[in-house]
């Protein structure tokens, strides 16, 4: 069983949606489309007020290589473009569509012949769809396949392995699409020219590694490899360990040793936009959590306000003391409902006031080293969160703060409760990497 050092063992929490199959969303009224989804250079909005505009049609356009365009999600009229808070706290410019509930496409063309075409063609297309990492990074996917000349990749690593507890939409799409999983890998694989692909997925999931492993019977160059159920077990530098057993040093990237990783939604949406040329403007999401009347896997469409998920999950059977969006561990708590979902946004999860640990103080460090045991990455949480407590910032950078991907496991096992991913993202806003 394949795994890496460190890390946690949260409760998963899945068996709360992972039974539920991918239900289309209900057309929402309006939609609230952010120009800013994905890490780079922000999108030029393209449209205007009052402009009458089809599902799929561009709205905002790249300014730059290491940025995205921005579909529209409804066919309608566009009733303003509006700064909006967004779950990360920023506040964005929103184009705000009408749904006139026609579910006009702009043209679409379905290509069976999709593999004829040359690697900078597959690549063009999943540049003109917006395609971004769906597992919550949301980094332009076009430029994660143009790695520099002097640094081939020599296998991609399909990341199956969904640790965040609660979520259980990439699950849901192992089960019931696995074809255009595996059709996407190898769109992956021809546009890097590489004869390497693996599907980690934690053997926790036995029904998804049966599929997969079915599906890929005859494929000889795509390996499924069973992982060691562990948080973060699906971070990209703890795949690559488990997959392949090549290890990212310090302050690189995958593509150092090699190695492309994508997710399971983002490999999908890959195939769709070279299939038929489908943009990003949809995605499973999990409407999850103990205070969640019917959790589900919603096929949801970008920019629907979380309340309309909300309520098409039934409400609330009880108060949420919290609402996250994405999952407990790396996800963001929300202060409102009427905020709209994005291209990386995994799971909505709702949690009532028994399942929360209120911290009214947190204690100092007693240095018992649990906080080093579980970093995944090999650091010391302890003197990252003591150099930010005492604002000696530039100082966390000698015990390596940048290679922190803020998984939380730091502060889970801290007996002091003390708020160490918090701390170590006060460093990095104040300090130059």
């Amino acid at each position: 069983m394949q795994t890496f050092k460190g890390g946690i063992h949260p409760p998963d929490k899945k068996e709360l949606s992972k039974d539920n199959p991918i239900t289309p969303q209900k057309a929402p009224k309006k939609v609230l489309i952010p120009i800013i989804q994905h890490i780079g250079a922000p999108s030029k909005i393209v449209v205007s007020t009052g402009q009458t505009i089809k599902k799929g049609e561009l709205i905002a356009s790249p300014e730059g290589f290491v940025s995205a365009p921005v579909h529209a999600s409804v066919s309608g009229k566009i009733s303003g473009i509006i700064d909006y808070p967004t779950p990360t706290g920023r506040m964005v410019s929103c184009v705000a569509i009408e749904n006139d509930m026609t579910e006009e496409w702009t043209t679409l063309k379905d290509n069976p012949d999709y593999m004829s075409l040359s690697p900078d063609e597959l690549k063009a297309k999943i540049k003109e769809a917006g395609i971004v990492g769906m597992g919550g990074a949301a980094f332009p996917t076009h430029v994660k396949l143009s790695p520099p000349k002097e640094k081939p990749i020599d296998f991609v690593i399909i990341n199956g392995a969904e640790c965040e507890p609660y979520l259980t939409a990439d699950y849901r799409l192992m089960l019931e699409r696995p074809e255009e999983i595996v059709q996407g890998l190898k769109i992956l694989m021809k546009i890097l020219d590489v004869t390497k692909g693996f599907i980690g997925i934690e053997n926790n999931k036995p029904d998804a590694i049966r599929v997969l492993s079915d599906t890929t019977k005859s494929e000889r160059d795509i390996k499924i490899v069973t992982l060691k159920v562990k948080y973060p077990q699906g971070a990209e530098k703890m795949l690559i360990k488990a997959c392949a057993n090549r290890e990212v040093p310090p302050r690189c990237l995958p593509m150092d040793v090699g190695a492309l990783v994508q997710n399971i939604g983002t490999t999908v949406a890959v195939f769709e936009a070279v299939r038929f040329g489908k943009p990003l403007i949809e995605r499973v999401i999990t409407v999850t959590g103990e205070a969640i009347k019917e959790p589900k896997n919603l096929y949801a469409k970008v920019g629907t306000l979380i309340s309309d998920l909300i309520y098409e999950c039934g409400g609330f059977k009880s108060p949420a003391a919290k609402v996250i969006s994405g999952g407990p561990m790396m996800g963001f708590a929300i202060n409102t409902l009427d905020m709209p979902i994005t291209k990386g946004t995994s799971g909505i999860v709702a949690l009532p006031e028994e399942e929360l640990l209120h911290v009214d103080n947190f204690g100092p460090c007693i240095r018992c080293g649990r906080c080093i045991d579980a970093c995944p990455m090999g650091l010391m949480p302890n003197m990252l969160s003591i150099m930010s407590e005492k604002g000696f910032y530039e100082e966390t950078k000698e015990y390596n703060l940048f290679d922190c991907f803020e998984c939380g496991s730091c502060t889970y096992v801290c007996p002091s409760k003390r708020p160490i991913v918090q701390f170590v993202r006060l460093a990095k806003s104040l300090t130059k990497p």
